[in-house]
């Protein structure tokens, strides 16, 4: 498969023998599922895609849908990164990424599902139409990557690779000026989960592991950084993720970006 290439990360054994992710450098949700598979103490083994050429590899390996994180455990196949968390807490309960406490756990669900299907969305619209714009940064993405072909040369031939996957997840003008004016709201909702101790307590959850990295790509674009580094929720970023691969020079337009401005904390 020579638009593949497989990363051994060595971990804590946890007793499973066979567990494999597949993602796409740079996939926030990809991170997501790294960290809970760390958290876990499981060994496994990283095979990087590239995008949109990720949807055939998935396929001939008989997964049921066509996006990362996808993840082999002993031969079951598990796609989304929720749904990875659910079988992580099903074949190895400790350290537990959900607390035992009904009421708790139930809004820490709710995070996590505001982080899987809301902000995970937003930011990768936003990345997508930026690199759609300007492809050179998508090299810095790719630090520590093994995709099977020299770097440099996959960043030469992905301009129509990004076209179709933004494309794909609708990555238009008007969503990502919509995405922008709504981003304040939702790092204001998170600074609060914060506050409350539903984020970033000592004992990191599936939540914090879910929103996070959501966060620590935004950062890695220089639009973004700004109205994020100096709030609770940058904190709980660079916490989570302390080192993400990746960043992209000022590419928005100023007017969409005013909305973003108007609600970035002092530092």
């Amino acid at each position: 498969m020579s638009t593949a290439a497989t990363a051994e990360r060595d971990r804590p054994s946890s007793g499973l023998t066979n567990v494999r992710l597949f993602t796409i450098p740079g996939s926030h949700p990809g991170v997501s599922a790294q960290l809970m598979l760390q958290h876990k103490g499981i060994v496994y083994k990283r095979t990087d895609l590239l995008p949109v050429v990720s949807w055939g590899v998935l396929k001939a390996l008989r997964f049921p849908r066509v996006t990362v994180p996808a993840i082999k455990i002993d031969g079951r196949r598990i796609q989304g990164s929720v749904e990875i968390a659910r079988e992580l807490e099903r074949v190895k309960p400790e350290p537990p990424l959900l607390p035992a406490d009904p009421d708790h756990r139930a809004a820490i669900e709710a995070a996590e599902r505001f982080g899987d299907e809301d902000l995970q969305h937003t930011v990768r619209q936003i990345l997508l139409w930026m690199l759609r714009k300007h492809t050179a940064p998508l090299l810095s993405y790719l630090e520590g990557a093994k995709i099977g072909l020299p770097h440099g040369f996959g960043v030469k031939m992905a301009g129509p690779f990004i076209a179709i996957d933004a494309r794909s997840h609708e990555a238009s003008d008007e969503n990502v000026r919509h995405d922008i004016s709504i981003l304040p709201g939702m790092l204001q909702r998170i600074d609060d989960w914060i506050a409350e101790g539903l984020l970033g307590g000592e004992d990191l959850n599936a939540a914090d592991f879910q929103i996070a990295p959501s966060l620590r790509l935004a950062m890695s674009l220089d639009d973004l950084r700004p109205a994020i580094e100096n709030r609770p929720a940058g904190g709980l970023a660079l916490r989570v993720v302390p080192n993400y691969p990746g960043r992209t020079p000022p590419v928005l337009p100023a007017a969409w970006l005013e909305p973003l401005r108007a609600g970035t904390p002092a530092a």
